[in-house]
């Protein structure tokens, strides 16, 4: 049986630098991204600000966690291009029982800018070939 997605949470660091490459705002990116998943609708999903995730060099860097799920970390998102990206993966998250997205189902931002995976306090076994 599935947990109910309303324990899900979306952690935005707030702190995170520009990109390499990337112009420089007045606004730290980070902190432009919380603000705009904050007013999206993300069902179940608690959008919450932290000062810093250590990924300050690689953009915006998010985590997705929840109880008895698989947390990760994911980096170098850009604000202005990546919001309905993030909302999709979150979504995905929330839906699934352990935190675990099927690989071909994540977006592809999510497949090549995975930070860390980091299993569940309560762990549960693996579900054979899953990552």
């Amino acid at each position: 049986m599935a947990r109910p997605s309303s324990q899900v949470e979306l952690l935005v660091c707030t702190r995170c630098q520009q990109a390499e490459g990337t112009p420089a705002t007045d606004e730290r990116p980070g902190a432009v991204l919380f603000r705009q998943l904050s007013d999206a609708d993300l069902d179940g999903v608690t959008v919450t600000p932290v000062e810093c995730l250590s990924n300050c060099t690689q953009g915006c860097t998010l985590a997705l966690r929840g109880p008895g799920r698989w947390t990760y970390v994911y980096g170098r998102f850009d604000p202005e291009a990546h919001l309905d990206i993030v909302r999709e993966g979150a979504t995905k998250y929330a839906a699934t029982p352990d935190g675990v997205v099927p690989w071909r189902e994540r977006p592809d931002h999510f497949r090549k800018n995975c930070i860390a995976r980091i299993p569940p306090l309560d762990p549960t076994p693996p579900r054979f070939g899953e990552t």
